[in-house]
């Protein structure tokens, strides 16, 4: 009996955690809200303040900066390594007719 209980309060938990982890931010906020209404330990009101604070949204990073502000992908690992004295690997592909012959050995 105390086995099956056990059990059963494991799965609730996991299954609580797993709706939470997976729901919408917004509706985290709701909730956490309504939650912290009631009279809970310190320990659960912490989380429970800071999920309140977060706001809803696509959790879009930088799309109102301005082009001169955006930075192409792994800039600040290249401009690092140059930092250091190092060159990154360049990879090319595509059009190789464009090569320059390769002049003879004298």
């Amino acid at each position: 009996m105390v086995q099956s209980l056990t059990v059963a309060l494991i799965v609730g938990c996991c299954f609580a955690y797993a709706l939470w982890t997976l729901a919408p931010k917004a509706l985290r906020s709701r909730l956490a809200t309504a939650l912290l209404k009631m009279p809970l330990p310190l320990l659960v009101q912490k989380p429970l303040a800071a999920a309140a604070r977060q706001q809803g949204g696509c959790g879009c990073d930088g799309c109102d900066r301005s082009d001169s502000q955006k930075t192409k992908p792994g800039q600040a690992l290249a401009d690092s390594l140059e930092a250091q004295g190092l060159k990154p690997i360049t990879l090319v592909r595509g059009n190789y007719a464009k090569k320059t012959p390769h002049q003879a050995p004298r």
